[in-house]
């Protein structure tokens, strides 16, 4: 498998807490990840003891020793190899009044020595190698000593290392390298322009897709701890979608944690997760058969989600399984019955759906991208009154537009880019439905697309052709028609581009990753003509742009990288 970054998620400044917390497996913890993972801990202990004494009747202990000749309750099998041990505790004020019986005979060997008297001895004048000390002074530890500056800890530093300033922004990152797959959470200090890892979390399969949320899941160790109202309980946690029909979500706010806060459809005594092999015999074929559909959880991998920041305990995920599901994050996911799963499952599409996002201005409303080749707009409540457009091409990624409630993009497999007005689309799919404009944006797929939500029309987009672009979209005043320009290009050294996001806080950065198993922070404001072209636009929204060094690429070199690293690669 080879090394790459599948998705990039921001988490704006002053989130996160200042020092992070250290995963703690308690017995708390362990009855809640059991829980979760559905472990049968007695069940488990009973087999151990079942298995331990299956060893013994066979001569073995649990680690494999010869135990034919050598029972534990026999006290006289066991010896002490020192012949001259005492085999009878004695006070130690009647050590040298008398002897324990089976003693040594040779007297005291120590009376030469005269340890009694050995305090009251007088010190020589002039003898030993500190005859020139006239006194020393005893401390009882460091922090009462002067002469020692370095008073602090290994937990005080290790407390210093982790911490999170108001200032900072984190950047989690889905990487796999080397067949290993992980969160890696960076630090971003824009004043500094320093980025830097703080910790990782392992994960158990290929990351495909992220979505930041602040609110903890009713499973979560957040919520079993606080004795806070849990409907306005805050948090920082990150959803992870994998190849696996299950979605994952991670405390950011601690590091070293070995299970994620919540897990979302992971089917309870179904086979689910193991496929069936279509054929029989010796020869069978690779494919495996389908996994029957379920309305309570997804049976193929998670390829996008999406967060309702209004409705905050609601998560919307698009799956391979050609469905998208809406989960309640209040709902306990080990529960049974009608309370367990996802609280409801759409089937809009024919293929796989690629992407999914709820409408910032219409809490309700979700728009979803497929590899049928459409696009489809829809109000949760009432799924079967939605719209779409066909797009002629497999969706890669979508995006509703902040600053217009109708509208959207939508990027493809082809290289294109189109924008289209929700209110214009037809409910049947065989109507013509054409985009408002449309801009051919990358030689391959369009892999990353993102608005950004400090600036009016400011897109990102990011290709196979390894190139980050960003565009302009402003109405000429003359015509009123919209216009596309291209405001800069950056071959930013990540390789095939697969996620671009706009930072929550700063106008113009934006992180992007790829093929190359690196990410990048970019602040596009240091580029002259974009400051150029998109000044009123940021005049108007009332921001301005530092200029940056190094040309306003921030990144993380790795230890083995070198500067012709790109060149080689390409």
């Amino acid at each position: 498998m080879t090394s790459l970054i599948s998705s990039v998620a921001w988490v704006r400044r002053g989130v996160t807490v200042r020092h992070p917390t250290k995963y703690v497996l308690d017995d708390q913890e362990l009855e809640r990840v059991s829980a979760l993972a559905r472990i049968e801990l007695e069940d488990a202990r009973a087999e151990l003891e079942k298995a331990h004494a299956a060893a013994q009747s066979m001569g073995k202990g649990a680690e494999g020793v010869e135990a034919d000749d050598l029972d534990e309750d026999d006290e006289n099998a066991w010896v002490d190899e020192d012949e001259d041990a005492m085999v009878q505790d004695v006070p130690m004020d009647e050590d040298g009044a008398s002897k324990p019986k089976g003693s040594s005979s040779k007297g005291d060997d120590l009376a030469q020595y005269n340890l009694d008297d050995y305090d009251e001895d007088e010190a020589m004048p002039g003898m030993g190698p500190f005859s020139n000390i006239k006194g020393l002074t005893f401390y009882r530890n460091n922090d009462e000593d002067p002469y020692i500056t370095l008073k602090e800890d290994d937990e005080e530093q290790e407390r210093e290392e982790l911490e999170i300033l108001p200032t900072d922004n984190l950047l989690v990152v889905a990487k796999t390298e080397d067949e290993i797959s992980q969160l890696e959470i960076y630090v971003y200090d824009e004043n500094e322009e320093n980025l830097y890892a703080h910790h990782d979390l392992m994960l158990p399969s290929f990351p495909l897709c992220l979505e930041w949320l602040d609110f903890a899941a009713a499973s979560s160790s957040t919520r079993s701890s606080s004795s806070a109202d849990p409907f306005q309980q805050f948090g920082n946690f990150i959803a992870v979608g994998t190849l696996e029909p299950e979605i994952e979500i991670w405390s950011l706010d601690t590091v070293e944690a070995m299970y994620p806060d919540c897990v979302l459809g992971r089917p309870d005594k179904t086979a689910a997760h193991v496929p069936t092999p279509l054929g029989t015999g010796k020869k069978k074929r690779k494919k495996t058969k389908a996994r029957p559909a379920s309305a309570a959880h997804h049976v193929d991998a998670v390829l996008s989600l999406s967060w309702n920041r209004t409705h905050r305990n609601l998560l919307a995920s698009a799956s391979a399984d050609r469905t998208v599901k809406l989960w309640d994050l209040n709902r306990s996911p080990t529960g049974e019955g009608e309370g367990a799963g996802a609280l409801r499952s759409f089937d809009v599409h024919k293929d796989k759906v690629q992407a999914v996002q709820w409408n910032p201005a219409e809490p309700t409303v979700l728009l979803t991208g497929s590899y049928d080749r459409t696009v489809r707009t829809f109000d949760s409540r009432a799924p079967e009154a939605g719209v779409g457009a066909v797009v002629g091409a497999d969706v890669e990624a979508l995006r509703w537009d902040p600053w217009e409630p109708h509208g959207f993009y939508v990027s493809l497999e082809n290289g294109l880019v189109l924008n289209f007005d929700a209110r214009a689309l037809p409910s049947d799919l065989d109507a013509p439905s054409p985009a408002r404009f449309t801009v051919s944006a990358h030689d391959g797929a369009v892999s990353a697309l993102d608005v950004n939500p400090h600036v009016r029309g400011v897109l990102a987009t990011g290709g196979t052709d390894k190139v980050v672009k960003v565009w302009n979209i402003a109405d000429d005043p003359d015509t009123g028609k919209r216009g596309v320009s291209l405001v800069t290009s950056r071959d930013l050294g990540v390789g095939k581009v697969f996620s671009t996001s706009w930072s929550p806080d700063e106008p113009l950065t934006l992180a992007a990753a790829g093929s190359k198993a690196r990410v990048q922070v970019w602040d596009v404001g240091a580029n002259a003509g974009a400051r150029k072209v998109l000044g009123a636009k940021l005049a108007e929204a009332g921001r301005n742009v530092k200029e940056k060094q190094n040309g306003g690429v921030i990144g993380v070199a790795s230890d083995d990288e070198d500067s012709s690293g790109d060149e080689d690669d390409e």
